[in-house]
């Protein structure tokens, strides 16, 4: 069965000896576009997270903020679950063999 990771473009995803150890073990590593926040759901729950969390909201201790952020992540499942839903879907428009051409 063919095995593809998705990738961020970190540095480390990238290196040489990733990219070797990738193709010896037959892993397909793809790539994000740079600058595609929204296609890293990681991403897209720390926006959630930061909405909730520290717009407009101030944490005279930052063991506070800490705390804030711990519980949210803790309950979020329970307490934000349509907001979860729609933003941490896969359901992505995808282009199977697209070739770009620049012009």
């Amino acid at each position: 069965m063919p095995i593809t990771v998705v990738c961020d473009n970190a540095r480390y995803h990238s290196c040489k000896l990733v990219q070797e150890l990738a193709e010896t073990l037959k892993i397909e590593l793809l790539y994000l576009p740079s600058y595609s926040q929204n296609l890293n759901l990681i991403e897209r729950l720390w926006k959630v997270v930061k909405k909730q969390c520290s717009y407009s909201k101030y944490y005279p201790e930052f063991s506070e903020f800490k705390t804030a952020i711990s519980d949210f992540i803790d309950t979020a499942h329970q307490t934000h679950t349509q907001e979860l839903n729609s933003l941490l879907t896969l359901r992505f428009q995808t282009f199977y063999k697209a070739q770009f051409m620049t012009i």
